[in-house]
Order: C-alpha cells, then structure tokens, then sequence
C-alpha cells in the first residue's frame, strides 16, 4: 500500500479531491454487485492505518476499518445494482454503473478517480483505472472495504430470509453446498439467472419472501 503517495501526487498536480473506487461482488450467483467510492484526508495526522486489499484482512479487521474510514472519510458513498439488472445488462456493465453512481453520489464531488481494475467509468471527471489498485492505491483499497463490509452484512440478511443457501457463509459465491442447494431447492428471488443455467433446470423456484 503507498499510503496516499499516488493521491498526494494527484493534490500536487491540482486535483485537489482525489476519489478511489472499486466493487465487490463480480462472481457470486446470487445478490447484488456493490460499489464504494472514498476520498480520504491527506493530513498525516488523519491518515488511516491498516487499509489493504479487503480480500486480505479478517472480517473484524474489515468492519473497524470501515468505521474508521466513514469516520474520516472526506466523502464516502456505497451504490448497488440489484440482480435483475445484472441479468439485464451484464455483469461487466452493472459493475460499470455501480462505480458511477457511488462516484456521483460523493459530495463534494471528486476532481479525479482512481479505479479498481482495467475500466473506463462513463463520468466527467479525469480518470486513471489501477490494477490490482485495491493493494496499491489508499483510496481504492478503502473503497474496498466499504464495499465488501456492506456486501457481506446485505448477505447475511438476505441468508435469514433464504436459509437454504448459506448466504451467511458463501456471501452468494457458488461453493459447492450453495450449488448442490440450487439443484435441490430450486433457486431464489436474488438469484442471477445468467449465473445458474448449469445448476437450475428452469422450473422449481423458492416463492419471494420479504426481508
């Protein structure tokens, strides 16, 4: 992690709201995909200690980092497109529109974006996409986690209406219990359908429940 180096590069060079972006949930078969966008303090004395890749830190971790960073944060917003739009327009686009409108949503609006990834973002704003930027770049790496706390706890809601599935333990990724339950259950109303063809045979559903 450079601990806000590319962002202080950017601050040099005029851009005086450096935003970072990514998302979580790509893979799963079930569930929404969730986007974080966080422009971070550069003051040392408000630096955040411990953001990394959110993949690479324990779920506890993970959840006092997200406070921390929505504590300090200068801005923070969290966006999700839903199932039924990733079945509509795929999941490369929906992660596409997600990263928009959490990047939107920020108030003030950022003046550069820095992204997770190899994408261009359909906005305004100056944009630089970083590989593996969610390990390298402060702000995205924040993001991250912002996104995959959210994602995890929406999941865990979402497992106390649907129980057949496990979505407290897979968070909707298609381990092999939640594909043995698709093939005896059926499927459920946050299912992707362009995610399950090979496990669902069309037919039996589980009725929508409220949450």
């Amino acid at each position: 992690m450079d601990e806000l180096t590319c962002e202080r590069e950017l601050f040099q060079k005029g851009y005086r709201l450096v935003a970072g972006a990514d998302e979580v949930g790509r893979g799963p078969l079930a569930g929404p995909v969730v986007a974080a966008a966080v422009i971070l303090p550069l003051e040392e004395e408000k630096r955040i200690l411990g953001i990394d890749d959110s993949k690479k830190l324990s779920k506890k971790k993970r959840e006092a980092l997200a406070e921390k960073i929505k504590e300090s944060a200068v801005a923070y917003a969290i966006e999700e497109v839903d199932e039924e739009t990733i079945d509509k327009i795929n999941i490369l686009q929906a992660t596409r529109l997600a990263m928009k409108r959490a990047i939107e949503k920020l108030s003030p609006r950022p003046d550069f974006v820095l992204t997770d990834g190899n994408m261009t973002l359909d906005i305004l704003m100056p944009q630089e996409s970083v590989v593996k930027g969610d390990a390298k770049i402060a702000s995205i790496g924040a993001a991250s986690i912002l996104a995959k706390v959210y994602r995890d706890a929406l999941m865990e809601k979402y497992a106390e209406a649907f129980p057949y599935y496990g979505f407290d333990r897979n968070a909707g990724y298609g381990t092999r219990a939640h594909i043995e339950a698709i093939r005896e259950m059926g499927i459920c109303t946050i299912h992707r359908r362009t995610f399950i063809k090979k496990f669902w045979d069309g037919k039996r559903k589980i009725g929508p429940q409220n949450i």
